[in-house]
Protein backbone atom coordinates (compact mmCIF):
# COMPACT_ATOMS: atom_id res chain seq x y z
CA UNK A 1 0.00 0.00 0.00
CA UNK A 2 1.26 3.38 -0.88
CA UNK A 3 2.42 5.71 1.99
CA UNK A 4 1.62 9.37 0.10
CA UNK A 5 -0.64 10.66 -2.09
CA UNK A 6 1.06 12.57 -4.54
CA UNK A 7 -0.38 12.90 -7.77
CA UNK A 8 -2.34 16.32 -8.33
CA UNK A 9 -5.97 15.97 -9.55
CA UNK A 10 -7.49 17.59 -11.99
CA UNK A 11 -10.81 18.24 -10.24
CA UNK A 12 -12.41 19.87 -13.34
CA UNK A 13 -11.51 17.10 -15.62
CA UNK A 14 -12.19 14.16 -13.23
CA UNK A 15 -15.31 15.10 -11.57
CA UNK A 16 -16.88 18.08 -13.33
CA UNK A 17 -16.13 20.53 -10.55
CA UNK A 18 -13.57 23.54 -9.56
CA UNK A 19 -11.86 24.07 -5.94
CA UNK A 20 -10.31 26.33 -4.14
CA UNK A 21 -7.31 23.88 -2.83
CA UNK A 22 -5.74 21.35 -4.29
CA UNK A 23 -6.35 17.77 -4.17
CA UNK A 24 -3.72 14.95 -4.36
CA UNK A 25 -4.66 10.97 -5.05
CA UNK A 26 -1.93 7.89 -5.35
CA UNK A 27 -0.48 6.88 -8.23
CA UNK A 28 -1.45 3.13 -8.31
CA UNK A 29 -4.29 0.81 -7.78
CA UNK A 30 -3.49 -0.81 -4.70
CA UNK A 31 -6.18 -2.91 -2.71
CA UNK A 32 -9.48 -1.85 -1.25
CA UNK A 33 -9.33 0.40 -4.19
CA UNK A 34 -13.05 0.63 -5.40
CA UNK A 35 -14.12 0.10 -9.45
CA UNK A 36 -14.50 3.39 -11.48
CA UNK A 37 -18.11 3.46 -12.67
CA UNK A 38 -17.45 5.52 -15.92
CA UNK A 39 -21.18 6.16 -16.05
CA UNK A 40 -21.38 7.98 -12.63
CA UNK A 41 -22.65 11.20 -12.61
CA UNK A 42 -21.33 13.61 -9.79
CA UNK A 43 -23.62 15.86 -7.54
CA UNK A 44 -21.12 18.86 -7.38
CA UNK A 45 -21.54 21.09 -3.82
CA UNK A 46 -21.71 16.62 -2.33
CA UNK A 47 -18.77 16.19 -4.64
CA UNK A 48 -16.29 19.38 -3.39
CA UNK A 49 -17.31 18.20 0.22
CA UNK A 50 -15.96 14.59 -0.05
CA UNK A 51 -12.70 16.15 -1.89
CA UNK A 52 -12.61 18.79 0.72
CA UNK A 53 -12.52 15.71 3.05
CA UNK A 54 -10.06 14.16 1.39
CA UNK A 55 -7.65 17.05 0.83
CA UNK A 56 -7.87 18.44 3.98
CA UNK A 57 -8.61 15.97 6.79
CA UNK A 58 -12.09 16.66 7.43
CA UNK A 59 -14.75 14.35 8.84
CA UNK A 60 -17.40 14.44 6.11
CA UNK A 61 -21.34 13.41 7.00
CA UNK A 62 -23.58 12.98 3.86
CA UNK A 63 -27.11 12.96 5.05
CA UNK A 64 -30.06 11.83 2.58
CA UNK A 65 -32.92 9.66 1.82
CA UNK A 66 -32.78 5.74 1.21
CA UNK A 67 -31.09 5.33 -2.30
CA UNK A 68 -29.48 8.78 -3.15
CA UNK A 69 -26.40 7.14 -3.58
CA UNK A 70 -24.16 8.47 -0.20
CA UNK A 71 -21.99 6.14 0.00
CA UNK A 72 -21.60 5.23 -3.92
CA UNK A 73 -20.74 8.61 -4.26
CA UNK A 74 -17.46 8.73 -1.92
CA UNK A 75 -16.26 5.58 -3.43
CA UNK A 76 -16.79 7.01 -6.67
CA UNK A 77 -14.19 9.54 -5.63
CA UNK A 78 -11.93 7.56 -3.96
CA UNK A 79 -11.68 5.32 -6.94
CA UNK A 80 -10.46 8.02 -9.21
CA UNK A 81 -8.17 9.27 -6.06
CA UNK A 82 -7.27 5.49 -6.15
CA UNK A 83 -7.67 6.02 -2.53
CA UNK A 84 -8.47 2.41 -0.85
CA UNK A 85 -12.24 2.62 0.59
CA UNK A 86 -13.83 0.62 3.00
CA UNK A 87 -17.45 0.48 4.26
CA UNK A 88 -18.36 -0.48 7.58
CA UNK A 89 -22.32 -0.83 7.91
CA UNK A 90 -23.60 0.27 11.52
CA UNK A 91 -26.71 -1.68 11.69
CA UNK A 92 -27.55 -2.82 15.48
CA UNK A 93 -25.59 -5.95 14.72
CA UNK A 94 -22.40 -4.16 14.68
CA UNK A 95 -20.75 -4.11 18.44
CA UNK A 96 -18.02 -1.90 20.14
CA UNK A 97 -15.84 -5.79 19.53
CA UNK A 98 -16.31 -5.82 15.97
CA UNK A 99 -14.72 -2.57 15.54
CA UNK A 100 -11.66 -2.85 17.66
CA UNK A 101 -11.30 -6.50 17.74
CA UNK A 102 -11.49 -9.35 20.32
CA UNK A 103 -9.60 -12.48 21.42
CA UNK A 104 -9.04 -15.39 18.87
CA UNK A 105 -7.68 -18.93 18.99
CA UNK A 106 -4.76 -19.50 16.60
CA UNK A 107 -2.73 -21.69 15.86
CA UNK A 108 1.16 -20.98 16.27
CA UNK A 109 3.63 -23.44 15.95
CA UNK A 110 1.33 -26.43 16.10
CA UNK A 111 -0.05 -24.93 19.07
CA UNK A 112 -3.24 -23.36 19.74
CA UNK A 113 -2.92 -19.97 21.81
CA UNK A 114 -5.13 -16.61 22.64
CA UNK A 115 -4.11 -13.56 20.56
CA UNK A 116 -6.13 -10.20 20.12
CA UNK A 117 -6.88 -9.86 16.69
CA UNK A 118 -7.69 -5.84 15.51
CA UNK A 119 -10.94 -5.46 13.96
CA UNK A 120 -11.88 -3.27 11.17
CA UNK A 121 -11.14 0.53 13.05
CA UNK A 122 -7.29 0.21 14.75
CA UNK A 123 -5.87 -1.25 11.24
CA UNK A 124 -7.78 1.29 8.95
CA UNK A 125 -6.62 4.09 11.52
CA UNK A 126 -3.23 2.58 11.12
CA UNK A 127 -3.19 3.20 7.47
CA UNK A 128 -4.22 5.37 4.49
CA UNK A 129 -7.69 4.22 4.14
CA UNK A 130 -10.93 6.45 3.76
CA UNK A 131 -13.29 4.75 6.35
CA UNK A 132 -17.16 4.84 5.58
CA UNK A 133 -19.84 4.35 8.30
CA UNK A 134 -22.90 3.34 6.76
CA UNK A 135 -25.78 4.29 8.41
CA UNK A 136 -24.06 6.47 10.70
CA UNK A 137 -27.20 7.53 12.90
CA UNK A 138 -28.80 3.59 13.33
CA UNK A 139 -25.13 3.12 14.98
CA UNK A 140 -25.41 1.06 18.91
CA UNK A 141 -24.43 3.46 21.68
CA UNK A 142 -21.59 1.65 22.55
CA UNK A 143 -19.99 2.14 19.18
CA UNK A 144 -21.05 5.60 18.88
CA UNK A 145 -18.53 5.97 21.57
CA UNK A 146 -15.83 4.24 19.86
CA UNK A 147 -16.39 6.15 16.55
CA UNK A 148 -16.70 9.16 19.04
CA UNK A 149 -12.47 9.19 20.18
CA UNK A 150 -11.41 9.11 16.43
CA UNK A 151 -13.55 11.93 14.54
CA UNK A 152 -11.12 14.49 16.38
CA UNK A 153 -8.56 14.93 13.82
CA UNK A 154 -5.74 13.91 15.89
CA UNK A 155 -7.73 12.22 18.05
CA UNK A 156 -5.64 8.88 19.30
CA UNK A 157 -7.46 5.70 19.31
CA UNK A 158 -7.09 4.14 23.09
CA UNK A 159 -7.63 0.05 23.66
CA UNK A 160 -7.47 -0.27 27.20
CA UNK A 161 -7.74 -3.46 27.50
CA UNK A 162 -4.36 -4.03 25.08
CA UNK A 163 -3.06 -1.17 26.82
CA UNK A 164 -2.36 0.61 23.47
CA UNK A 165 -2.66 3.73 21.88
CA UNK A 166 -2.58 3.99 17.83
CA UNK A 167 -2.12 7.22 16.52
CA UNK A 168 -3.81 7.95 13.23
CA UNK A 169 -2.07 7.47 9.89
CA UNK A 170 -1.83 10.79 8.33
CA UNK A 171 -4.03 9.86 5.63
CA UNK A 172 -6.90 7.99 7.71
CA UNK A 173 -9.93 9.51 6.80
CA UNK A 174 -13.19 9.12 7.90
CA UNK A 175 -16.51 9.66 6.20
CA UNK A 176 -20.32 8.55 7.58
CA UNK A 177 -23.49 8.72 5.50
CA UNK A 178 -27.31 8.73 7.60
CA UNK A 179 -30.69 9.31 6.88
CA UNK A 180 -31.22 11.61 9.62
CA UNK A 181 -28.90 14.45 10.87
CA UNK A 182 -28.78 13.16 14.89
CA UNK A 183 -32.04 14.05 15.50
CA UNK A 184 -33.74 10.32 15.25
CA UNK A 185 -36.35 9.10 13.50
CA UNK A 186 -38.72 12.25 13.71
CA UNK A 187 -40.48 11.47 10.20
CA UNK A 188 -41.72 8.11 11.21
CA UNK A 189 -39.59 6.62 7.91
CA UNK A 190 -36.95 5.57 9.32
CA UNK A 191 -37.25 3.04 12.10
CA UNK A 192 -34.10 1.91 14.03
CA UNK A 193 -32.16 5.39 13.44
CA UNK A 194 -31.00 6.84 17.05
CA UNK A 195 -30.63 10.37 18.18
CA UNK A 196 -27.12 11.50 18.20
CA UNK A 197 -25.14 12.79 21.18
CA UNK A 198 -24.87 16.88 20.20
CA UNK A 199 -20.93 16.64 21.30
CA UNK A 200 -20.42 13.99 19.12
CA UNK A 201 -22.43 15.59 15.63
CA UNK A 202 -20.09 19.14 16.37
CA UNK A 203 -17.40 16.53 15.77
CA UNK A 204 -18.30 16.08 12.00
CA UNK A 205 -16.59 19.29 9.97
CA UNK A 206 -18.68 19.01 7.04
CA UNK A 207 -22.46 17.94 7.15
CA UNK A 208 -23.30 18.06 3.33
CA UNK A 209 -26.73 16.81 1.97
CA UNK A 210 -27.38 14.78 -1.13
CA UNK A 211 -30.73 14.44 -2.74
CA UNK A 212 -32.01 12.32 -5.71
CA UNK A 213 -30.90 13.09 -9.29
CA UNK A 214 -32.74 15.69 -12.00
CA UNK A 215 -35.30 12.91 -13.90
CA UNK A 216 -32.99 13.74 -17.19
CA UNK A 217 -29.92 12.70 -15.58
CA UNK A 218 -31.19 9.51 -14.00
CA UNK A 219 -32.79 8.31 -17.72
CA UNK A 220 -29.04 9.11 -19.12
CA UNK A 221 -27.27 7.25 -16.54
CA UNK A 222 -29.78 3.60 -17.13
CA UNK A 223 -29.53 4.52 -20.70
CA UNK A 224 -25.62 4.64 -20.44
CA UNK A 225 -26.02 1.06 -18.35
CA UNK A 226 -28.49 -0.62 -20.63
CA UNK A 227 -27.62 0.00 -24.05
CA UNK A 228 -30.19 -2.21 -25.20
CA UNK A 229 -32.74 0.47 -24.67
CA UNK A 230 -30.97 3.68 -26.12
CA UNK A 231 -33.28 4.05 -28.77
CA UNK A 232 -36.55 5.82 -29.36
CA UNK A 233 -39.27 3.46 -27.89
CA UNK A 234 -36.28 2.34 -24.87
CA UNK A 235 -36.06 6.15 -24.28
CA UNK A 236 -39.83 6.88 -23.97
CA UNK A 237 -39.62 3.72 -21.44
CA UNK A 238 -37.26 4.84 -19.33
CA UNK A 239 -38.26 8.41 -19.23
CA UNK A 240 -41.90 6.61 -18.03
CA UNK A 241 -39.97 4.32 -15.70
CA UNK A 242 -37.91 7.23 -13.72
CA UNK A 243 -41.24 9.20 -13.53
CA UNK A 244 -42.92 6.79 -11.82
CA UNK A 245 -39.68 7.05 -9.36
CA UNK A 246 -40.15 9.98 -9.06
CA UNK A 247 -43.79 9.92 -7.72
CA UNK A 248 -42.74 7.76 -5.33
CA UNK A 249 -40.20 9.54 -3.98
CA UNK A 250 -42.77 12.62 -3.22
CA UNK A 251 -44.90 9.94 -1.48
CA UNK A 252 -42.50 9.04 0.43
CA UNK A 253 -41.27 11.97 1.62
CA UNK A 254 -45.12 12.66 2.27
CA UNK A 255 -45.39 9.94 4.01
CA UNK A 256 -48.24 8.42 2.01
CA UNK A 257 -46.28 5.37 1.53
CA UNK A 258 -43.45 3.69 3.39
CA UNK A 259 -41.24 2.22 0.18
CA UNK A 260 -39.07 4.34 -2.35
CA UNK A 261 -38.07 3.64 -6.09
CA UNK A 262 -34.40 4.36 -5.47
CA UNK A 263 -32.27 4.80 -8.54
CA UNK A 264 -30.97 1.20 -8.30
CA UNK A 265 -34.52 0.18 -8.16
CA UNK A 266 -35.03 1.71 -11.55
CA UNK A 267 -32.43 0.13 -12.78
CA UNK A 268 -33.49 -3.35 -11.90
CA UNK A 269 -36.72 -2.61 -13.16
CA UNK A 270 -35.26 -2.22 -16.59
CA UNK A 271 -32.88 -5.17 -15.89
CA UNK A 272 -36.12 -7.74 -15.53
CA UNK A 273 -38.22 -5.46 -18.84
CA UNK A 274 -35.35 -7.10 -21.19
CA UNK A 275 -35.60 -10.67 -19.13
CA UNK A 276 -39.83 -10.92 -19.30
CA UNK A 277 -40.62 -8.77 -22.61
CA UNK A 278 -43.01 -7.04 -19.96
CA UNK A 279 -43.40 -3.65 -18.66
CA UNK A 280 -45.96 -4.43 -15.96
CA UNK A 281 -44.88 -7.97 -14.70
CA UNK A 282 -41.22 -6.68 -14.39
CA UNK A 283 -42.40 -3.47 -12.25
CA UNK A 284 -44.33 -6.16 -9.89
CA UNK A 285 -41.01 -8.05 -9.82
CA UNK A 286 -38.52 -5.03 -8.99
CA UNK A 287 -41.03 -2.64 -6.52
CA UNK A 288 -44.76 -3.53 -6.34
CA UNK A 289 -44.25 -6.73 -4.84
CA UNK A 290 -42.16 -5.55 -2.09
CA UNK A 291 -44.39 -3.10 -1.01
CA UNK A 292 -47.08 -2.80 1.63
CA UNK A 293 -50.29 -4.37 -0.07
CA UNK A 294 -52.40 -1.53 1.62
CA UNK A 295 -50.47 1.28 0.17
CA UNK A 296 -49.97 -1.29 -3.34
CA UNK A 297 -53.07 0.27 -4.82
CA UNK A 298 -51.56 4.01 -4.45
CA UNK A 299 -48.18 2.71 -6.28
CA UNK A 300 -50.32 1.30 -9.16
CA UNK A 301 -51.89 4.58 -9.70
CA UNK A 302 -48.23 6.21 -9.99
CA UNK A 303 -47.24 3.71 -12.89
CA UNK A 304 -50.66 4.62 -14.42
CA UNK A 305 -49.72 8.63 -14.35
CA UNK A 306 -46.34 7.94 -15.70
CA UNK A 307 -47.10 5.20 -18.21
CA UNK A 308 -51.01 6.49 -19.57
CA UNK A 309 -52.55 3.14 -18.80
CA UNK A 310 -53.85 1.39 -16.06
CA UNK A 311 -51.22 -1.46 -14.70
CA UNK A 312 -53.42 -4.13 -15.35
CA UNK A 313 -53.63 -3.02 -18.67
CA UNK A 314 -49.66 -2.92 -19.47
CA UNK A 315 -48.76 -4.27 -22.68
CA UNK A 316 -45.78 -6.29 -23.33
CA UNK A 317 -43.41 -4.16 -25.54
CA UNK A 318 -40.80 -5.72 -27.97
CA UNK A 319 -36.71 -4.51 -27.35
CA UNK A 320 -35.74 -3.04 -30.26
CA UNK A 321 -32.12 -4.08 -30.65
Amino acid sequence: METKPNKLINTLDTFGVKCNFDVFGFEKITENVPEIDLSYRFDPETTISILAGFANNRRVLIQGYHGTGKSTHIEQVAARLNWPCVRVNLDSHISRIDLIGKDAIVLKEGKQITEFQDGILPWAYSNPVALVFDEYDAGRPDVMFVIQRILETEGRLTLLDQSRVIKPNKYFRLFGTANTVGLGDTSGLYHGTQQINQGQMDRWNIVTILNYLANNEEEQIILSKIKKLNNKNGKDIIKSMVATADLSRSGFMNGDISTVMSPRTVLTWAENYLIFNDIEYAFKLSFLNRCDELERPIIEEYFQRSFGIDISDAKVANVKE
